[in-house]
């Protein structure tokens, strides 16, 4: 035992399969990281909710879909999801960090992310977590009477006796979003993912049940995970990413999202991989049976999306892409 365990990896990844969407995209994430990173020897867990009072449908993912990730070397861990489950389903990923194993650094992805490089290769610094920061100003709304960034922010840190300052970034203005540190919850590292599960689920439930005075008027859903997130990086030790990790949400790992989107927008090396990747029979048979993924795939509706735009000078918000793609009628989920 001594011996193996000297040839364990240095993280294992984990990502969350469920019923439906989920499971098809988990696959996806799993084949494209054997694809990209054929050295990487960590252990990939896909994380299953089990059925329980807060799923009225069963949310466990089809036996064929389970042995296709088995027979990719995934390995399958159940958890329950006794505070979030359907209501708030993002609760997933903070919930399914308590299956893994305790102690052992851990990266987690959304499952909508395709790995286009070698994850293998990026020096994670795991007594520093981060998360990405490929995100818009979503969260907090400012109302034209209330309280501003910086005392929505602050609010959150003294709640749990965090340090407010450091987060700041001082190259940004006052009142400015990007001053505030705020993530996508779409990749983040830590240490122990038991221990960085539990201070997230715990955070997440005090600002669910008991939140500051000025978050009153903010609507905590679906943004949650992304409000709490920084404050247990913080907590921590963590914050913003280096540059060294910039190959995640880059050349190393695209968080897709939505695949009329991913045409629009990612670069031609990504959509290479995707379509590389669901091309060999076994997988392919899996993937049509997902109608976004036999649409905008194998059926070319993707090509159409991407000869709408310039990548060189996209528009600047998402919900612009957004309604171009639906005014010609290509938008599905």
């Amino acid at each position: 035992m001594a011996k193996s365990a000297k040839k364990r990896p240095n993280f294992n990844i984990f990502v969350v399969g469920q019923a439906g969407r989920l499971s098809y995209e988990a696959l996806l994430f799993v084949a494209s990281l054997r694809q990209s990173d054929p050295d990487f020897k960590g252990r990939v867990l896909v994380g299953e909710p089990q059925p329980g009072p807060n799923w009225p449908r069963d949310p466990r993912m089809a036996d064929h879909i389970r042995a296709a990730l088995e027979g990719l070397g995934a390995e399958i861990i159940p958890f329950d999801t006794p505070v979030f489950g359907d209501p708030y389903p993002n609760g997933n990923k903070i919930e399914g960090l308590l299956a893994m194993p305790k102690g052992e650094p851990f990266v987690f992805f959304d499952s909508d992310t395709l790995v286009t490089g070698k994850l293998s290769d990026i020096p994670f610094d795991f007594t520093r977590p981060a998360a990405s920061m490929k995100r818009e100003g979503t969260w907090p709304v400012i109302e034209l009477y209330g309280p501003g960034y910086g005392d929505i922010w602050k609010s959150l840190y003294d709640k749990f006796d965090l340090e407010y300052e450091p987060t700041l970034d001082l190259s940004k203005p006052d009142e400015f979003w990007e001053r505030y540190m705020y993530f996508n919850g779409g990749w983040f590292f830590g240490a122990c993912p038991q221990e960085f599960g539990q201070r997230f689920l715990d955070y997440a439930q005090a600002i669910q049940t008991d939140r500051p005075e000025p978050l009153v008027c903010q609507e905590l859903y679906p943004w949650l995970d992304q409000i709490a997130l920084p404050l247990v990086i913080q907590s921590f030790g963590g914050g913003r990413p280096g540059p060294e990790l910039d190959g995640l949400d880059g050349d190393t790992t695209c968080h897709w999202r939505i695949l009329p989107l991913m045409y629009a927008r990612e670069p031609d090396h990504s959509i290479q991989v995707i379509e590389e990747v669901t091309a060999p029979n076994k997988l392919k048979k899996i993937f049509k049976e997902y109608d976004p993924m036999l649409r905008m795939i194998y059926q070319g509706r993707g090509q159409k999306v991407r000869a709408m735009f310039d990548r060189n000078n996209l528009p600047r918000r998402e919900q612009m892409i957004r309604n171009q793609i639906k005014r010609e009628g290509f938008w599905m989920r």
